[in-house]
C-alpha cells in the first residue's frame, strides 16, 4: 500500500535512477522526438517519407501488416527502396497477419526482401498462439526509428475513409539519437528468434550525439520476465504519482490489483483520469472493462469515452514530467501475453506536449458521471457482467 503524502512538493521518486532501479534497464538519449497523432494520414506520410529517404537499412516489425491499399503501397515503397540497394526487413505477427495471404509476402521475398513471421502456429503447442507479437517497430539505416500505437492498415491511415469508415486514432513517435541503436538491437533479437538471416549493417557511431536530448529508456518486452518488469514499472509509476495520472488506452480490463492501485492513488490526492474508446473494434473487451467503471467512479476516478473516431491510443502520463507512449494497453493480453515495445520518456517538456493531446482527446469525449453511469440500460450491465468472466481472455 502506498503512504499517501501530507503535501505535494518536487517529486523525489521520478528519476532516472529510480525508474532504471525498478525496470532493470538504463536510459538513453533521445536527440529528437516527433509526435505523430493529428491525423492518420499525417502520420503516414512522415512514415512513409522517413522510409524514402533510407540509404542503407529498413526493418519493421508490425503486429498488423495488411495487403489493402496502404499495404500494397508500403510494399510498392519497399520493393523500390530494394531495387536502390537499401536492405529491407520485415516480421510480422502471424495471428495479427492471419488474413494477408501468402502471396502477398511472396511477392516480396521476390523482391529481395526478408520476411519472417513471429509466433506461428504450432499443432504441439496450440496454447502458445495466445502469446503474440504487438509491437510495431521501424528503424531506418540505425539513425530513425518510429514506435507507437499505429499498425499497417487503412485504418490507421485513414485511407478507408473515402470508403465512409470510422476514423481511427492513435498515436506513435519518431525517435533520433544513441536510443535507436537500442531499438535496433531489439529488432535484430526478435528477428533472429524467429529464424532470420544475419543482418549484414553496422550501427553508425553516434558518440558526439550522447550529451544531446533527453533521457528515454525503451520498454520492450518479449518474456515472462520482461513483463513482470513492465507491470512493476506501471504499477511504480501508478504508486508514486504525487498530482496526476492520466491515461488513454484502446483496450481497458483492468486487473483487481490496478484497480485497487488507482482507488489508492485517488484517495492520496492525485487526480486520475482515463479515457477509453465510446466505441470499440472488439465490443467484448469494451463490456468486460465497464464492469469495473462504477466502482472506479465511486473511488473519484475520472472517466471520459472518446466519440467520433475510434481509439486506439496507448499513452500514460504521471505528474506532468514521465510518460509512455507505445503499443501497450491496460489489459490481460498486453500484460500478461504480449512482446510489447513502449518508450519511456522522463521530460517534463514533453510530457507538456503529451498533456495537451490528451487535453484535446477530452474535447472530443463525454465524461461518465456516476448517477447516470448508474442508470444504463440493464442489458448493458448483463453484457458486462458476463464478459467480465472472460477478461483474461480479451
Amino acid at each position: 500500500m502506498r503512504v499517501c503524502p501530507v503535501h505535494y512538493s518536487p517529486h523525489p521518486t521520478f528519476t532516472t535512477d529510480n525508474i532504471e532501479k525498478m525496470f532493470e534497464k538504463e536510459f538513453s538519449i533521445a536527440a529528437n522526438i516527433q509526435l505523430l497523432w493529428k491525423k492518420g494520414d499525417e502520420s503516414f506520410k512522415t512514415i512513409f517519407d522517413a522510409i524514402r529517404n533510407a540509404k542503407k537499412c529498413i526493418c519493421l516489425q508490425f503486429y498488423i501488416f495488411r495487403n489493402d491499399e496502404t499495404g500494397s503501397a508500403l510494399a510498392e515503397l519497399l520493393q523500390q527502396k530494394r531495387r536502390e540497394g537499401v536492405c529491407v526487413y520485415i516480421l510480422y505477427d502471424h495471428f495479427g497477419s492471419f488474413g494477408t495471404p501468402w502471396s502477398f509476402w511472396k511477392e516480396m521475398k521476390k523482391a529481395g526482401i526478408h520476411v519472417r513471421a513471429s509466433h506461428p502456429f504450432r499443432w504441439l503447442k496450440p496454447f502458445h498462439y495466445v502469446h503474440r507479437d504487438h509491437r510495431k517497430l521501424i528503424v531506418i539505416d540505425s539513425h530513425r526509428a518510429f514506435t507507437g500505437g499505429l499498425n499497417i492498415a487503412n485504418e490507421y491511415s485513414g485511407f478507408h475513409l473515402r470508403r465512409k469508415g470510422k476514423a481511427w486514432r492513435d498515436t506513435g513517435i519518431f525517435i533520433e539519437g544513441p536510443i535507436v541503436n537500442i531499438l535496433f538491437e531489439y529488432f535484430k533479437k526478435s528477428w533472429y528468434t524467429w529464424g532470420g538471416e544475419k543482418i549484414e549493417f553496422q550501427e553508425p557511431d553516434n558518440e558526439e550525439e550522447i550529451q544531446k536530448g533527453i533521457p528515454a529508456i525503451p520498454i520492450f518486452v518479449d518474456s515472462g520476465k520482461g513483463r513482470r518488469r513492465m507491470r512493476r514499472l506501471l504499477y511504480y509509476s501508478i504508486n508514486h504519482a504525487k498530482n496526476s495520472i492520466f491515461l488513454t488506452t484502446a483496450y481497458f480490463i483492468p486487473s483487481r490489483r490496478l484497480v485497487e492501485a488507482l482507488e489508492e492513488a485517488v484517495r492520496c490526492g492525485v487526480r486520475v483520469r482515463l479515457i477509453v474508446p465510446g466505441q470499440s473494434d472488439v465490443p467484448a473487451a469494451s463490456y468486460a472493462g465497464k464492469a469495473f467503471f462504477s466502482r472506479l467512479l465511486k473511488a473519484g476516478v475520472e472517466i471520459y469515452t472518446y466519440v467520433g473516431d475510434i481509439l486506439h491510443a496507448k499513452t500514460y502520463i504521471f505528474d506532468e514530467c514521465w510518460s509512455i507512449i507505445g503499443s501497450t494497453n491496460l489489459d490481460f493480453q498486453s500484460l500478461r501475453y504480449n512482446d510489447e515495445g513502449n518508450i519511456g520518456i522522463l521530460e517534463t517538456g514533453f510530457a507538456k506536449q503529451m498533456m495537451e493531446i490528451f487535453e484535446a482527446d477530452v474535447q472530443h469525449s463525454l465524461k461518465i458521471e456516476k448517477e447516470q453511469w448508474a442508470q444504463r440500460p440493464l442489458s448493458d450491465k448483463i453484457k458486462e457482467h458476463f464478459f467480465s468472466f472472460f477478461r483474461r481472455r480479451l
